[in-house]
């Protein structure tokens, strides 16, 4: 279907003529009768489109147009148009100004001719496919690369966090799990951005909305944000609107989007320097600016470090650090949310801001609520059971050893098998889960625990380096509460052994 040349002349005999032609020389081919049904081939898949200059004014024009301004950045639509005019048809002209990747051919053609521009029109679409298909094969890498990259993460997380735990009164013990912590960190988000690239450039990307307190995506933003501004002696300022703002947005991508920006302000402003996070609300939209006395930017830097993998050419020298891809991330975000991110600099060595739109739900002066403290675990009076279930034994130990620091009776198994029968010698209330195990695996033993009259009102809680989507679609078939993705923060895990163990359905991630 995709090598098919797709023959669109209505009236006379040219359809069939050119058929037959492309057909004896062993090019594929297909004659479409109507400008729907050029649309619906088009949709299935084309090598390239073969038509005449009056078919443009019998819709096919209008055709063309929409399926070249919307097909993917890998395709570029060969499209051949016999004219007898040539540049001189009004039709041709307009072709040529939008319809892309446009070859003329004056009217008649010889037959030679026509068969080696269209074998020239389809080595140039076999191309384009391999580019789509390197691209489907980096997707594909970036996604196994984030779960295996995630595994050995997991157990170093759950570990730093025990040894500040247990490191007590030790000062040294202290920052060593401190750094260990901090690195994992930033190792995570890096891991993070390189999937949200594979699932942006594959339209994956599926923001799950709800309202948003402005203030509490700040503090978050300031969580992630702060300890690198320290390490520099950066002033870093905050500064909100005086009535409180919802957002309905996705929240997780919303921090983000603004971490992401503050972060690389802090990146490029030297030592003792100042950056300013600075939002205000009017007129139904957020507008929340950067700003920093760092480096600066040359005028036509600004609009290119949005690309992806392009970065800012800092001076003096000094090597380019990161991946490139955190604006640009960024500004996917924002268009996402239906907002917009600009860049602006005075120049090299005169700092740069970033002034970031987005839509407002709600801004009035009533005060927001507080948030609810978590309840504490010694309300608890009775010991909760809990399974962790992970083939990969450092990652199993480390948060069992976790859990029973919360003074929780633990089990651990090393595979499906064993997690069953764990579950019929003593009912858990929580059970955390890997689900890439061998024989069987987490998503088998989820739907089989249950069904255990026992188990059957657990905590379920998927823990994977998957966090795709359908992965997590298939944690809510197959029974799970929660879906948490390697490597997964002591304070998520403290959340889960403080929440109520009655059932939670419809399952919630």
């Amino acid at each position: 279907m995709e090598r098919r040349i797709l023959i669109f002349a209505p009236g006379g005999r040219d359809a069939a003529l050119t058929e037959q032609v492309l057909t004896a020389a062993q090019i594929g081919c297909h004659v479409c009768a109507s400008a729907e049904d050029l649309a619906a081939a088009l949709q299935a898949g084309a090598g390239g489109v073969l038509t005449v200059e009056e078919a443009l004014g019998a819709g096919a024009f209008g055709v063309l147009e929409d399926f070249v301004d919307g097909q993917p950045p890998w395709s570029d639509l060969p499209i051949l148009l016999l004219t007898r005019r040539g540049i001189d048809s009004p039709q041709a002209r307009q072709a040529v100004l939008r319809l892309g990747n446009l070859t003329l051919l004056e009217r008649p053609v010889l037959t030679l001719t026509l068969v080696t521009v269209l074998h020239t029109l389809l080595r140039a679409r076999r191309k384009q496919y391999q580019v789509r298909e390197a691209e489907q094969r980096k997707d594909e890498f970036l996604a196994s690369l984030g779960h295996e990259l995630r595994n050995p993460l997991a157990p170093i997380r759950t570990s730093a966090a025990l040894l500040r735990r247990m490191a007590g009164a030790s000062p040294e013990l202290e920052h060593i799990g401190a750094v260990i912590e901090r690195q994992t960190g930033h190792l995570t988000r890096l891991v993070d951005d390189l999937l949200d690239v594979a699932r942006i450039t594959s339209g994956k990307v599926e923001l799950q909305y709800a309202q948003q307190p402005l203030a509490a995506v700040i503090a978050h933003v300031e969580e992630l944000c702060e300890a690198a501004a320290a390490a520099k002696r950066i002033g870093l300022a905050l500064v909100l609107p005086p009535q409180p703002v919802l957002l309905q947005a996705d929240g997780a991508r919303l921090v983000q989007l603004l971490s992401n920006v503050l972060s690389n302000a802090i990146k490029f402003t030297p030592e003792g320097g100042h950056v300013a996070l600075r939002a205000t609300a009017a007129d139904e939209w957020l507008q929340v600016t950067v700003s920093d006395n760092g480096i600066g930017m040359e005028a036509e830097a600004l609009e290119r470090i949005f690309n992806m993998f392009e970065q800012n050419k800092p001076g003096g020298g000094q090597l380019k650090t990161g991946l490139g891809i955190g604006l640009s991330l960024a500004r996917q975000f924002a268009l996402l949310h239906g907002g917009s991110i600009a860049a602006s600099s005075a120049g090299p060595g005169r700092g740069s801001e970033f002034t970031i739109r987005l839509p407002v739900v709600v801004a009035s002066g009533a005060a927001a609520p507080a948030p609810t403290p978590p309840a504490s675990a010694a309300s608890d009076s009775r010991r909760k059971r809990v399974l962790v279930v992970d083939d990969n034994h450092d990652a199993a130990d480390s948060l069992s050893a976790m859990f029973a620091t919360l003074d929780c009776e633990v089990g651990t198994a090393y595979d499906g098998y064993a997690a069953l029968a764990a579950v019929e010698h003593d009912p858990p209330d929580l059970v955390v889960m890997d689900l890439s195990m061998p024989g069987m695996d987490g998503y088998e033993a989820a739907r089989l625990i249950r069904q255990h009259p026992a188990a059957h009102d657990a905590v379920l809680v998927a823990l994977s380096g998957w966090g795709q989507d359908d992965a997590r679609r298939r944690t809510d078939n197959a029974g799970f509460d929660y879906h948490l993705v390697k490597p997964v923060a002591f304070d998520t895990i403290l959340q889960l052994t403080q929440a109520d163990t009655a059932p939670r359905h419809p399952h919630r991630h």
